[in-house]
């Protein structure tokens, strides 16, 4: 009997990629290695992101690339772009819900199969060191809370990491060289978090 090889699909924008960390370091990669190390047979992830992407943007890709029918898990982490170009919150709202349907979609129809992860907060970073910090985690926490509403309305689980980046301000290890997005160790983090919720629910 074959064992199955399960597959993951991680749609983002560059913290789903990993900027400025090595492909294999970022979260979705380190995700999987976890999971193999626990004897579970996983595809290499399929991720479909890039660096800037906001909800609207990462929603028309999505719309127009042919993907697999069906993935046995799906993450999502969108809509610090949105927040950086100073994009209406409600318009996020709309394309974040047609996402997470879509990722629902992908997953079977499994809402247990989604995963989405909490915007991490990059006010806390050295790139923000000249703005107004405190505006950019107050935006961070209301563009999460429709995250973590429309999951709780669609199903899917909600993972916060935001509380994770927050301590980049005391500790410039959790960021990446490029001192705004963050480092493998930070990632790390993150993975243990889908990987635990994947193990989960398999």
């Amino acid at each position: 009997m074959t064992k199955h090889h399960f597959s993951y699909l991680a749609l983002g924008d560059s913290y789903t990629i990993g900027e400025s960390v090595p492909l294999h370091e970022g979260f979705p990669y380190q995700t999987v290695q976890l999971l193999r190390k626990k004897g579970l047979h996983f595809h290499a992830p399929e991720v479909i992101a890039k660096t800037g992407w906001t909800s609207f943007e990462l929603a028309d890709h999505v719309l127009h690339t042919a993907l697999n029918e069906h993935y046995d898990f799906v993450s999502l982490l969108i809509g610090v772009n949105n927040q950086y170009r100073g994009l209406e919150i409600n318009e996020f709202e709309n394309d974040f819900e047609y996402l997470l349907k879509k990722a629902i979609y992908f997953a079977g129809n499994k809402p247990n199969r989604v995963i989405v992860l909490s915007i991490p907060d990059w006010g806390v970073t050295p790139f923000a060191a000249d703005r107004d910090t405190t505006k950019i985690s107050s935006e961070i926490n209301a563009f999460n809370k429709v995250c973590e509403d429309k999951v709780k309305k669609l199903g899917g689980h909600f993972i916060d990491i935001t509380t994770q980046t927050r301590l980049a301000k005391n500790d410039e290890s959790l960021l990446a060289s490029d001192k705004l997005h963050y480092s493998a160790k930070s990632h790390a983090v993150w993975a243990e978090k889908v990987a635990s919720t994947i193990e989960r629910n398999l």
